[in-house]
């Protein structure tokens, strides 16, 4: 474990579990610098080489012409690619659990991990999740490495000093200082839905990803990220995915977990701005209020309404439906959450179990045959477990597309489509897709809902 105290900000009270943070005050403490701090610190950060092995079609001499394009598809033969990421990595453990970003080794076939000392390790993704962009590896053969302590990146504040360590475009392990600039930022470095980020302006560019984002004290703050940049270099506005969730995907990881489990909320909503707070009856905009609550929500369960406002989660603010899935996320599948209501002028605190989304009625999927009208097209009976999954409206029911499968793809077929009707035929059980279509004839004509359009598509076979 390393916990290193920087004795140019840091000076130990009489009791050795006691610290004054203070300002420095002679030439001697500044001229240390963050020597001491990077120096315990930074053999826990690693630089990780991983090779991606990806599929791309070749291209024609009409592959710029959307009709010939089509045409040719099928009968260019996919060729394999090679592409080398770089990136950088965290040691958690001395056994070898390191964490980087899902976009550095998420899908990788080779993963080198370099440390500071010039240790090679070979290693293996035991868990990652895309829509958090964060991957946890196991370094082979690995024993007595040094690693950093995660801190609760709920205490961070605004304006506390920062490092960011990393591997930026591949000149080696590389040291930046700032400050935190902000908390609980959203929406502003990816579209997943689940982004909610520490902001710092410590110089981070490409390569940093997956590094180190460390505290005064040498502890783990954040997995450094994203940038928002113009040129594609650093402009001062960093990203890290707070130390929180960090843990709580590696406590997934140990416990053998291969896909990290969100609790399911069940619900949508929206953040309170001030014309909504005065509709609401509330003296000031805060909090996020329900718009939408599935029947089977553990919200319904507890008590919760459409129409009122979630203002924190375990004494945490919530302000937006990207906090909550973050809050939710760090409480942990399991566990019970205390989540604040406001109703009115009434303000209570009700336990909300976190729990998966319910797999019921069973989504039965099945995937179609090569001697069927669109081979490879997977479908699922919609549920509580389908709806999180692939982001669907709460109130969906019937029958979705969850794969489309090639000759669904170039036919306009998404997943998430939910599929109404086959030639006329309403679809109620995943077993009539096929019946269905192998019926069809030569013409084929399907009914969709796609978001809160309808589709019909027509096809000759």
């Amino acid at each position: 474990m390393i916990r290193a105290t920087l004795i140019a900000l840091v000076v130990a009270a009489a009791s050795p579990l006691t610290a004054e943070t203070r300002v420095p005050m002679s030439q001697a403490e500044i001229s240390l610098g963050f020597a001491p701090l990077v120096k315990e610190a930074a053999p826990a950060v690693v630089n990780i080489y991983a090779k991606i092995v990806t599929q791309e079609r070749q291209r024609t001499p009409f592959s710029n012409d959307p009709f010939f394009d089509d045409f040719f598809r099928g009968l260019s033969q996919p060729q394999q690619r090679v592409q080398n990421s770089l990136g950088s990595g965290v040691i958690l453990s001395d056994d070898g659990i390191v964490v980087s970003n899902y976009h550095v080794v998420g899908m990788a076939t080779e993963i080198r991990v370099v440390t500071t000392d010039r240790r090679e390790y070979n290693a293996r993704v035991i868990l990652s999740d895309k829509a958090s962009d964060l991957a946890i590896l196991q370094l082979d053969d690995a024993e007595d490495l040094p690693f950093l302590e995660l801190r609760n990146s709920d205490q961070v504040e605004v304006g506390e000093l920062a490092l960011a360590i990393g591997n930026p475009f591949g000149v080696g392990q590389t040291v930046s200082s700032g400050i935190i600039s902000g908390l609980a930022r959203t929406g502003t470095a990816t579209g997943e839905g689940f982004g909610y980020y520490l902001q710092t302006d410590a110089a981070i560019n490409p390569g940093n990803s997956g590094g180190a984002l460390i505290d005064v004290n040498g502890d783990l703050i954040g997995i450094n990220t994203r940038i928002l940049s113009r040129s594609g270099g650093s402009n001062g506005i960093g990203f890290a995915i707070p130390a929180n969730l960090v843990g709580e995907i590696v406590h997934q990881a140990r416990s053998g977990t291969e896909e990290f489990k969100r609790p399911w909320a069940g619900m949508s909503g929206q953040p309170v701005d001030a014309d909504l707070a005065a509709s609401l009856g509330m003296t000031l905009p805060e909090g996020m209020v329900i718009s939408d609550l599935h029947s089977a929500s553990p919200f319904v369960e507890a008590g919760f309404k459409v129409g009122d406002v979630i203002s924190m989660v375990d004494g945490q603010v919530v302000n937006s439906p990207s906090e909550m899935a973050f809050r939710m996320s760090v409480a942990g599948m399991g566990s019970t959450a205390q989540v604040t209501r406001l109703r009115g002028t009434d303000k209570d605190v009700l336990d909300v179990q976190m729990m998966a989304a319910p797999n019921s009625p069973p989504a039965a999927p099945i995937q179609l045959g090569e001697n069927t009208p669109l081979p490879g097209l997977t479908v699922a009976r919609i549920n509580p477990d389908v709806i999180f999954r692939m982001g669907l409206a709460l109130n969906a029911e019937g029958i979705v597309i969850t794969d489309p499968g090639q000759h669904g793809a170039r036919a306009g077929l998404r997943p998430g489509d939910v599929l109404l009707a086959i030639n006329g035929n309403e679809v109620v059980e995943t077993t009539e897709v096929p019946q269905f279509l192998s019926e069809s004839g030569r013409r084929l004509k399907l009914n969709l809902q796609r978001g809160g359009q309808r589709l019909n598509l027509r096809f000759r076979l």
